[in-house]
């Protein structure tokens, strides 16, 4: 432990970019634990605050830029692959795009702030053709004021996070293993939660030709997108689907039948949206529903066009 004090007062500013960028590179790795530590060596190491924001703001702009022109390049699709690669439930990717309809742009100062939503906001900002230096002020700012916080708290309660450096470093071995046992356990918790999350929206699926089958048998099923109302401008809509917001999806749709088959689709690749929509419909007394398998790409890569125009809001 020892060690490893010496090279936070020797390589502060190294060990906090490094970990500043694999965090906002997507690792589950958690930067306020490093940042407040720095913060509490500041003065005694030699450590400069200018230079130890300007460190993890740096660091952070880095990560973010290669997310942003992503986003900028890959469109929606790197929406896709952040939900998949992502601790957070998949939900994260449906209310970020929430936040960033109601904010735009402005919400990358304060989405930093909130775990699951920093990459997606800013890969947001890349495919909604953000100029980029709008986008590099607004991210630079937010940045600062993210890494400031647990500076400014390290540096205020500075004595007793250097009662827990000493106490942890006259541990030695143990005191290394503790913090590394500490660190596997947030990892665990994030998984966990995961996992749970998926475990819990597993139903059965209904795929395109199935889909079809059913409109084509006469069978007229009620089809609801459940994705955010700008994405729907953007991208267009199931022909003859309804939109409809997870949680509003039972309350919008009382004049209907609950015996009626009811499909659900979103652009999630797990089609969390989706399923989470379906569980509100269940409770709502619906019986027969099912999320579409893979829903907008499923339907795009089997060849059928999505209607383009304007939709009513539910």
């Amino acid at each position: 432990m020892d060690t490893a004090i010496y090279l936070l007062e020797r390589y502060g500013l190294l060990v906090v970019f490094v970990n500043l960028l694999l965090t906002e590179g997507g690792l589950p790795i958690p930067a306020y634990p490093t940042l407040a530590t720095a913060g509490a060596m500041m003065g005694a190491s030699g450590l400069d605050a200018t230079a130890l924001i300007g460190t993890a703001v740096s660091a952070s702009l880095v990560a973010d830029i290669a997310w942003f022109w992503n986003g900028r390049r890959n469109g929606r699709r790197i929406l896709r692959a952040l939900c998949k690669l992502s601790m957070s439930p998949d939900s994260c990717v449906r209310q970020t795009e929430s936040l960033f309809a109601k904010f735009g742009v402005w919400s990358l100062l304060f989405a930093k702030f909130f775990p699951g939503m920093t990459n997606i906001t800013v890969a947001l900002a890349g495919v909604t053709k953000t100029p980029t230096i709008v986008f590099l002020l607004l991210d630079m700012i937010g940045a600062a004021l993210f890494v400031g916080v647990p500076i400014g708290l390290g540096w205020l309660f500075r004595d007793a996070i250097a009662d827990v450096l000493a106490t942890v470093a006259n541990l030695g071995l143990i005191g290394i293993l503790m913090l590394t046992v500490a660190l596997g356990i947030y990892v665990g918790v994030r998984w966990w939660q995961r996992r749970t999350f998926i475990k819990q929206l597993e139903m059965d699926r209904i795929s395109v030709d199935q889909l079809i089958e059913l409109i084509d048998g006469g069978q007229d099923p009620l089809i609801l997108d459940v994705r955010p109302p700008e994405v729907r401008q953007q991208e267009g809509i199931i022909p003859g689907a309804l939109p409809a917001h997870p949680a509003d999806a039972g309350a919008a749709l009382e004049g209907y039948s609950r015996d009626r088959e009811v499909v659900v689709y979103c652009s999630c690749p797990n089609e969390a949206s989706a399923a989470v929509a379906c569980l509100h419909l269940k409770r709502a007394g619906f019986h027969k529903i099912r999320p579409l398998a893979g829903g907008t790409d499923a339907w795009v890569q089997s060849g059928r066009p999505l209607q383009m125009g304007l939709f009513g809001l539910i």
